[in-house]
């Protein structure tokens, strides 16, 4: 049975040398460092799920007419491992990402990956590899994905693909750490429409967002604000974050879910921790011109984005062809500290867990 597919574990010949792990750990960076180990399992449509092993991270030997690299059959996730003050390794939320990447491939008609070998390879790969765990606020981010390896040329769902899963040690996602970025709203650019593909983590998602993402870099922002497609007026997403706003009267809003955003773990949680303190809710859509009106006026106290690679982001400032304004005066709010606090505490188990979020490792397993 898939659910079952036991993952076999050819160590690496050569794993980077201890002295040499720790140089490159201490300052990691996001994304450039990678571990020693990879896991894969390979899906055909003969044989189902198979050959799932863990073993050397090295390059993908593919066809050039991997279907992959013609018709953008791809998905992925991420996810942190953390060493807790005990010096446990936990998970957050792991198995939200396992059925999140099922959606995903559901909708890019790709096999879906039973939630235990999502698991399992996640876990596996840990386990080999957890020399690479910083200490203190570091952590291991881990990228499963899927890619489409049949090699053809036609418009039609590969018939063979490669589930995957990478780790690298990382510090803090944005430069200078936890501090209020500042955003770009895009008037020529949408990320999503109905229909479309937004509510799946697919790499063309994020690649049709780079030219944003330029356009904000250019205009001296950290990231993109995305609006609705069909209006241009409703505030969506950021080029790789969910968004939340918070008013005078403790009310939190973000953008409802409806196949133009992603549906973020963190959002989620967020969402569940605000309501357990008391605040009002709302998931509802907003416009850019309440934004203005809402920060010029200061009904809005704060806003943040929110992802596992960012955690929570204050915003700052933002800035689109009419001008700029700011909120709260550019600095981070108190509720954005405190939820963030809260859910880091959660993440890294200093916190209370009452709602079973934190996934324990059996490092001998």
């Amino acid at each position: 049975m898939a659910d079952t597919l036991l993952i076999t574990r050819q160590p690496h010949a050569s794993p980077t040398p201890p002295h040499a792990r720790a140089a490159l750990l201490e300052d990691p960076g996001f994304g450039k460092v990678f571990t020693d180990h990879m896991v894969t399992v390979r899906w055909t449509a003969d044989k189902g799920w198979h050959e799932a092993q863990v073993r050397a991270r090295e390059p993908f030997q593919l066809d050039p007419a991997a279907a992959v690299l013609h018709y953008a059959q791809e998905i992925f996730e991420g996810l942190k491992a953390y060493r807790t003050r005990g010096n446990d390794v936990v998970l957050f939320r792991p198995l939200e990402n396992a059925r999140r990447f099922i959606d995903s491939a559901r909708r890019m008609a790709m096999p879906e990956l039973p939630e235990e070998v999502f698991l399992g390879a996640i876990e596996a790969l840990v386990r080999v590899d957890a020399d690479w765990i910083p200490t203190g606020d570091g952590s291991l981010y881990l990228r499963p994905f899927m890619i489409a390896t049949e090699a053809f040329l036609g418009v039609r769902p590969a018939q063979e693909y490669v589930f995957c899963v990478i780790a690298c040690p990382v510090g803090a996602y944005f430069k200078g750490g936890a501090k209020p970025v500042t955003v770009w709203v895009s008037a020529d650019y949408t990320r999503a429409a109905p229909g479309g593909t937004g509510a799946a983590k697919c790499g063309g998602n994020y690649a049709a967002s780079l030219v944003a993402q330029a356009e904000a870099i250019q205009n001296g922002c950290d990231q993109v604000v995305f609006l609705d497609a069909a209006e241009h007026r409703y505030v969506e997403e950021l080029g790789g974050m969910n968004v939340f706003f918070v008013f005078e009267d403790g009310t939190l809003v973000t953008p409802p879910l409806g196949g133009t955003i992603l549906p973020g773990i963190t959002r989620d949680s967020i969402l569940t921790l605000a309501q357990e303190a008391g605040l009002t809710v709302e998931e509802r859509r907003y416009s850019f011109e309440e934004w203005q009106a809402d920060a010029r006026s200061g009904r809005m106290r704060e806003a943040f984005a929110c992802g596992t690679a960012a955690v929570l982001a204050a915003i700052g400032e933002i800035r689109h062809n009419g001008g700029a304004f700011k909120i709260g005066g550019g600095h981070e709010g108190p509720m954005t500290t405190k939820l963030r606090d809260q859910l880091t505490g959660i993440q890294r188990c200093t916190g209370a867990d009452t709602h079973g979020w934190v996934h324990r490792i059996d490092m001998e397993g």
